[in-house]
């Protein structure tokens, strides 16, 4: 059991839904007026936040710097990553408007920042928690920056090793960093990620690090966020895009936004189906007891006076009598029967002395 982390309006914890966020990332291809669309899609989904990616290309990356392998494959090998991530930033008047729109909207605007100035920024405008990407596991002192700022930190998972998580966390914890404001996301960092490698089962290895654990999903289609809904997560991120066909690295490894609203319906409709850890009669399975389970009747007329056995016993629908439970049978059992009793008529204790 965790403490729970009010995100605004919203709280992330074990009684609360599932904190969904739209990741809207690059995919506005720099251009504000699309992530503008963007905020709007996630809003129409129903998602609890709406996230973007907040960076400096020339802090970042150096300008020979190759591009990952999905890269070159979604974007193809003419820009190099200097230049496609050029295209992609948003500037410092970009962001803060584009927050004051989500705000204007009703949604939780996040951002992944990837360097000190992204954290500031996003400090300045007084974001409710941070996002790290998986990258960023290893660079502990932008992890410690963020702890600084006192605020819950969400971190991605991707490509680390258990002993890299444990340096994370150490790092986080080492200024200061409350432990019960770390959240843990399970990730695999390919755009789309093969379903297979998803490892979901190491949530629960995360959890040795941190409370909260959640997904982050790359790959295409609901289920394996489905799945990871009904292993425990708590946070849930998967990207959004306008259109999948569009050029930029994420597009096709993303969700337009009827994809997205029917992923948002799909993830609450698992978490209603999980329920409670009550055994009990759910959903008007009381109303069917009585047509659907057995009463111990008479498999022949019995007159009164008979010492009852378990050859007089039949089991019947419908179900309003005494049902055949094995206490039931035993107590029945060597019972003296105080009147007739007609064949496929209720045995029950009144009858019996």
């Amino acid at each position: 059991m965790f403490m729970e982390i009010k995100i605004g309006k919203k709280i992330i914890g074990d009684n609360y839904p599932v904190f969904i966020i739209a990741e809207a990332g690059v995919n506005h291809n720099g251009d504000v007026k699309l992530a503008k669309k963007l905020v709007d899609a996630a809003v129409a989904s129903g998602s609890g936040a709406v996230k973007f990616q907040t960076f400096n290309t020339d802090v970042l990356i150096r300008q020979n710097a190759p591009k990952a392998g999905y890269q070159d494959i979604n974007i193809g090998k003419e820009k190099s990553q200097y230049q496609m991530l050029k295209e992609l930033e948003l500037k410092e008047q970009d962001i803060t408007e584009l927050k004051e729109y989500a705000e204007g909207k009703g949604i939780i605007f996040l951002s992944t920042a990837y360097d000190f100035f992204g954290v500031e920024l996003l400090e300045k405008l007084e974001v409710p928690l941070h996002k790290l990407a998986s990258i960023d596991v290893v660079f502990h002192p932008l992890i410690q920056k963020i702890a600084w700022t006192g605020k819950p930190l969400i971190l991605s998972s991707g490509m680390a090793t258990e002993e890299e998580i444990d340096g994370a966390v150490a790092a986080f914890r080492s200024v200061g960093g409350r432990p019960e404001h770390l959240i843990l996301l399970q990730c695999n960092t390919n755009y789309p990620a093969n379903p297979a490698d998803q490892n979901l089962r190491a949530m629960e290895t995360l959890k040795k690090y941190a409370p909260c654990v959640g997904y982050s999903d790359h790959t295409q289609g609901n289920e394996v966020s489905i799945a990871a809904a009904a292993l425990g997560a708590r946070v849930i991120e998967k990207h959004l895009t306008l259109d999948k066909t569009m050029a930029g690295p994420d597009h096709g490894s993303s969700m337009n936004p009827d994809e997205f609203k029917n992923f948002v319906q799909a993830i609450r409709k698992t978490e209603a189906a999980l329920g409670k850890k009550e055994k009990r009669p759910t959903g008007g399975e009381l109303e069917n007891m009585v047509g659907m389970r057995r009463s111990i009747c008479a498999k022949t007329d019995i007159p009164a006076g008979t010492i009852l056995t378990e050859e007089h016993f039949s089991y019947k629908r419908p179900g309003d009598g005494l049902v055949p439970t094995e206490k039931n049978l035993g107590t029945l059992v060597g019972k003296t029967v105080k009147c007739n009793i007609l064949r496929d008529e209720n045995i029950t204790f009144d009858n019996v002395k």
